[in-house]
């Protein structure tokens, strides 16, 4: 097996885990929190969303699904383009409302099947790569890669979590 193909099966389960957590959801659980300060579904999944299709398009050297294709104007939400959620404010999360599952859905699938297209053209030798020398030691294509599949994961099975006790409420 290729190494590309272990990268492109986690990603899948990423968006798998997605489309499970949000996927035929009562919209009006998408902005609930569990306690005052808690993240929301539509924050953890813009959110995790955003990371990726923020990093892919950098080390793949392409503008961002948010921006090129309309994804921003769409949500509506009071940021700046660029922001992907790191460092936000309580506040900030409140004010990440999303009113419809299926813009959660449809921008994840879209920065999935970018991320799918990026990750066939990859080789062994291109993970190697360095992507990020801020770092010590530097970043690789492969560490990149990982950093975004494990924090994806972490906040789509936090969303899932979240749905699951709001559901039992």
């Amino acid at each position: 097996m290729e190494s590309r193909d272990l990268l492109l099966t986690a990603f899948d389960n990423v968006e798998e885990v997605v489309r499970r957590s949000v996927d035929g959801i009562d919209p009006a659980l998408l902005n609930e929190r569990l306690d005052p300060d808690a993240n929301t579904i539509a924050w953890l999944v813009w959110h995790l969303t955003r990371v990726q299709d923020d990093h892919v398009a950098e080390v793949a050297g392409t503008e961002q699904a948010y921006t090129a294709d309309g994804w921003a104007d769409r949500f509506g939400l009071p940021f700046e383009p660029g922001a992907i959620g790191y460092g936000f404010s309580s506040a900030d999360v409140a004010a990440t409302v999303v009113t419809d599952p299926q813009l959660l859905v449809e921008y994840h699938a879209e920065v999935h099947r970018r991320t799918a297209a990026f990750l066939r053209t990859l080789s062994a030798e291109d993970l190697d790569r360095v992507v990020d020398e801020r770092w010590d030691p530097p970043v690789t294509l492969g560490v990149r890669l990982l950093s975004v599949i494990g924090d994806d994961l972490q906040h789509a099975g936090q969303a899932a979590i979240v749905r699951g006790v709001l559901e039992r409420r």
